[in-house]
């Protein structure tokens, strides 16, 4: 789609003083394609080659990109400023054997603030899922997916969450979570899957919706009325395999493929971007049943 360029750096100051150099260039969360680390912990960020391409970036293209890192990388997929600048990321479970993650997690969510901007949204690479949460570089970091919560997205309300192996889905509300100082308590269940286990939640909430993919399918759900409601609105039964993880406002489904497992998606390819503009989630089977898929 466009040519990228990869930025090393050794340490997470380096990290801090690289983005503030990209930003003079004209870098926005927009731009921020890729950030990965490698197993001593240095960190690899893919932009754009032309930063001036940025303003045309949307979060679907993103996630239709090959990472330009091939070996072994560590992948963030998205990281979020919280109330309280308390920090989330989700990605590559090894980014928890690095080391970094935290400082580089905290790095990004310091440059966000520079362009108030809450999260940023990565490019789509297959990996076993993780979750963290912290205060700041400095505390202790609380790795949500050992408690068994995945796929973390933030609502205007609070965070949702995805169970493992499980139909169940989970809200954390923000006041609960300043209440408690950590998110290792205070989730609540809003949601019930009747198309077995949910494997991958989109990655943002657009217009108040989101879509899980199940393993018997997708279901669309409104949580513009969370903590106290989720509403389906949409639900397609289909083959497994697919996957939306993001869409354009106005525009297409970013569709990805991969290994259905009890526990979630596996093996998940770079997202295909699928539809048109006043295409809906019950009209997206026919053009899936379309895209190949390894059986």
């Amino acid at each position: 789609m466009f040519a990228t360029r990869v930025y090393h750096y050794r340490d997470p100051a380096a990290v801090i003083l690289g983005l503030k150099e990209l930003r003079k260039q004209g870098l926005t969360p927009r731009g921020l394609l890729f950030v990965a680390l490698d197993p001593r912990g240095e960190t690899y960020i893919a932009v754009p080659e032309d930063l001036d391409a940025v303003v045309n970036i949307r979060v679907g293209d993103k996630m239709s990109l090959i990472s330009p890192l091939e070996g072994r990388y560590f992948h963030f997929d998205a990281m979020h400023r919280l109330p309280g600048d308390t920090v989330l990321w989700n990605g590559d479970r090894r980014l928890g054997d690095t080391g970094s993650a935290p400082e580089v997690a905290c790095a990004v969510s310091e440059w966000l603030k520079g362009s108030s901007a809450k999260n940023v949204f990565l490019g789509c690479t297959p990996h076993v899922p993780g979750s963290w949460w912290t205060v700041d570089h400095l505390s202790a970091v609380t790795e949500l997916h050992a408690l068994g919560y995945l796929d973390c997205v933030v609502t205007n309300t609070g965070i949702l969450a995805r169970k493992i192996d499980s139909t169940k889905l989970y809200h954390l509300e923000f006041q609960a979570l300043a209440q408690h100082g950590t998110p290792t308590e205070g989730w609540q269940e809003v949601f019930h899957s009747e198309l077995g286990n949910i494997l991958l939640t989109e990655r943002r909430v657009l217009n108040y919706r989101l879509v899980l993919t199940c393993e018997q399918g997708l279901v669309e759900i409104d949580v513009s009325h969370l903590p106290d409601l989720v509403i389906e609105t949409a639900r397609v039964p289909m083959r497994s395999g697919f996957g939306v993880v993001g869409r354009i406002d106005g525009g297409a489904f970013a569709v990805t493929s991969g290994t259905v497992e009890p526990w979630g998606l596996t093996n998940m390819s770079p997202a295909m971007l699928v539809g048109s503009p006043t295409e809906s989630l019950l009209e997206l089977p026919r053009t899936l049943r379309a895209m190949p898929l390894e059986d």
